[in-house]
């Protein structure tokens, strides 16, 4: 027979491996569940945001680090710029050979983790950005928290200036698109005090300084962002967009601006065709479409495009197809510049667009 005091031990016995069985499940559970690795969130296609409360930034370049390092680098940037106002949309230049799909990962697992709101991305591959050893420049808009223009946004298309010699020097050809950029702005009722981001597309990095001293003078409180399209063009080129905000609309603008006074605006990230045929851009256009028809737009709202086309044949074949999709009476504005490369090999082109909500 057993004695009590040997009872006691046997109890206390019998109780510790019970704890240690019963713990082993929840233990072994918590090894699994660190252990399955969690894929990135899918961008949203498309966000859409108060017209008079977006905010224009562009990040600085660094050539510090790897390409994922530059990307943390970069969305800390917008952050900062942003100030507290919700990311709607990046657009992402990323040069050298870095994998542009990473970009697209680093993006969700960031603002999953600061539990905020999915931005739509537009994802390029450029020939060069005008830092040795930098891989990235991201654009962001914002959606601030009160209004800040009483007649909308101008978002104004490039005049592209071009020479049949790739080696030409790129200053004057930007200088003439710059010019033809200011006569945009004053058509479109505003000036260039009101002008928020300038893009300058470029076929050569070379001497930007000109260039870039030119856009600094003329559009003091424009985020500014360069970038050269293709590392080998076949012609030498420069041509500089902007989005500029309105303090009224005008009555007739150009064709080549296109005027936001609805109250809500659908920004679009890029939408690519996989292949090289005009079904193949088709139905990319018929993707977009689709895209925009959640938030209560239709490619005939669409008041600006941006084609990313990667060869003439294929800009070609995008400008027949278009005109099927868009509002053939009031076609968007927009611009269509050869660049170096997509996020995807079979990829023809990339387009997306800005759509007015009313």
């Amino acid at each position: 027979m057993l004695s009590p005091s040997l009872k006691t031990v046997l109890a206390v016995a019998g109780l510790g491996c019970a704890l240690a069985v019963s713990a082993r499940p929840d233990r072994k559970k918590k090894e699994d569940e660190t252990q399955v690795l969690q894929l990135p969130k899918e961008l949203p296609a498309a966000a859409s945001g108060e017209t008079r409360r977006l905010t224009f930034s562009v990040t600085a370049l660094s050539a510090k680090g790897l390409l994922s390092q530059q990307i943390r680098d970069a969305l800390k940037s917008l952050e900062h710029q942003a100030g507290g106002s919700t990311l709607l949309h990046i657009r992402a230049f990323v040069a050298g050979t870095g994998d542009l799909r990473r970009v697209r990962d680093l993006v969700s697992e960031t603002f999953t983790e600061r539990h905020q709101p999915l931005p739509a991305l537009s994802l390029i591959q450029a020939g060069g950005l005008p830092l040795e050893g930098a891989q990235v420049v991201l654009e962001g808009i914002a959606a601030a928290k009160k209004d800040l223009y009483n007649g909308g946004l101008a978002f104004l298309s490039p005049a592209p200036a071009y020479s049949d010699n790739p080696l030409d020097p790129v200053a004057p050809l930007a200088q003439k698109s710059l010019a033809a950029l200011a006569d945009a702005v004053r058509a479109a009722g505003t000036d260039a005090s009101q002008v928020l981001r300038v893009t300058c597309y470029l076929s050569s990095l070379e001497n930007l300084a000109a260039t870039r001293d030119l856009v600094r003078a003329t559009y003091p409180k424009a985020a500014a962002d360069f970038v050269q399209t293709q590392r080998a063009p076949v012609r030498a080129m420069a041509a500089c967009d902007a989005v500029a905000a309105l303090a009224k609309a005008p009555s007739s603008p150009p064709a080549s601006v296109a005027v936001i006074t609805s109250p809500s605006v659908v920004l679009s990230g890029t939408q690519v065709s996989f292949g090289f045929e005009e079904a193949d851009a088709r139905l990319a256009f018929e993707r977009l479409g689709k895209a925009l028809e959640p938030l209560g737009v239709s490619l005939r709202d669409v008041a600006f495009a941006r084609v990313y086309p990667l060869s003439p044949k294929i800009e070609a074949q995008v400008q027949t197809v278009e005109r099927s999709f868009f509002d053939a009476a009031h076609p968007p504005a927009g611009n269509s510049l050869l660049f170096e490369g997509l996020a995807s090999l079979d990829a023809g082109f990339a387009i997306d667009v800005v759509a007015g909500k009313n």
